[in-house]
């Protein structure tokens, strides 16, 4: 598995709405992408620094994986992001190695990367959510 960076750092929050102006306009950051993601009941809004992005994360539905962990733990950090050169081949390698991973086939996230999300129980302690995401290729 090859690690190519940081892609970006999830981060819940109540309200993008609320929240977005501290990104846009304290920290002058650009919000590159506003999405929904339906099957992980999530919207998001993208602030890109140039050498890796910062990412809101919105529940829009109280059922969701981001609901939970805000009811759970507050707002904060969810999860850092890192992009891996090959998605397929760092599941199995991990898998392989006794790493749980949360979906063992990738599915698509946010500005069409496929992603998976090692288990927590698997990443020695670590609080947040790890995610490895793979840039579609054209």
């Amino acid at each position: 598995m090859k690690i190519l960076g940081i892609e970006h750092i999830g981060v819940a929050v109540h309200s993008i709405d609320e929240r977005a102006a501290f990104w846009e306009y304290v920290l002058k950051i650009n919000r590159t992408a506003t999405e929904t993601v339906a099957d992980q009941g999530v919207s998001t809004a993208i602030f890109d620094t140039g050498k890796g992005k910062i990412e809101l994360l919105e529940a829009i539905d109280s059922d969701s994986p981001i609901a939970k962990y805000i009811a759970k733990r507050g707002p904060g950090i969810h999860h850092i992001c890192l992009e891996v050169d090959d998605i397929s081949s760092a599941i199995k390698e991990l898998t392989e190695n006794g790493i749980s991973v949360i979906n063992e086939t990738p599915s698509v996230g946010v500005e069409g990367y496929f992603i998976t999300f090692i288990h927590p129980r698997s990443t020695g302690g670590v609080l947040v959510l790890v995610e490895l995401a793979q840039k579609q290729k054209p």
